[in-house]
This record gives structure tokens, C-alpha cells and sequence, in this order.
């Protein structure tokens, strides 16, 4: 483990999901939620925004994994093109 990795078993249920977003103040924590969420993504791998939000919404109890898709994309853990969403560390290969 990194010595800078925060531990995110706070916000976890016994499920694992997540259950809360920490505050601005727990960037830290924030960012290790951020790259936990990340590695449930496929390397490679398109994601449609439906796609994104029902991976997000069975690994976590938020209301509203809005918040998580917009902090993962500003992040730099996703990519998208508005029409899709990848792991920005394994962008699918476009034909052509």
C-alpha cells in the first residue's frame, strides 16, 4: 500500500459499497473512493453514461452517482467524449 493511500472502509458498508462521499476537506479520501471506483472499470473497455451509472450504482448506496461520475472524469480516473466513458489509463482502440 502506498504510504499516502487513505483507507476508504469508512465510507464502506459490509457489502463494500460505498456509502457516503467524504467532504473537500478529506480530499484525500476522496481520491482513494475516486481510484477504488476506478479499478471496477475494464481496462479497454467503452462505457455508455447507463452503462457507467448502473456499474457505479451497484457498488455504491449514494442517491445520486452524478457526483461520482463528475469527480472520476475531473479527476482523471475517466475519460469521456459525452457519449462515453473510459478508464483514462486504457482508452479503447478506435478502428480506423
Amino acid at each position: 500500500m502506498h504510504p499516502m493511500t487513505k483507507s476508504i472502509h469508512d465510507f464502506q458498508d459490509e457489502y463494500g459499497r460505498i456509502t457516503s462521499w467524504p467532504s473537500d476537506r478529506r480530499r484525500a479520501h476522496q481520491l482513494a473512493i475516486l481510484d477504488h471506483l476506478k479499478n471496477l472499470l475494464e481496462s479497454g473497455r467503452s462505457y455508455s453514461e447507463e452503462d457507467l451509472r448502473s456499474l457505479l450504482a451497484e457498488h455504491t448506496t449514494l442517491d445520486d452517482v452524478s457526483v461520482l461520475i463528475r469527480e472520476l472524469v475531473e479527476s482523471s480516473y475517466v475519460a469521456t467524449d459525452d457519449s462515453s466513458y473510459w478508464r483514462a489509463d486504457g482508452r479503447p482502440g478506435r478502428a480506423g
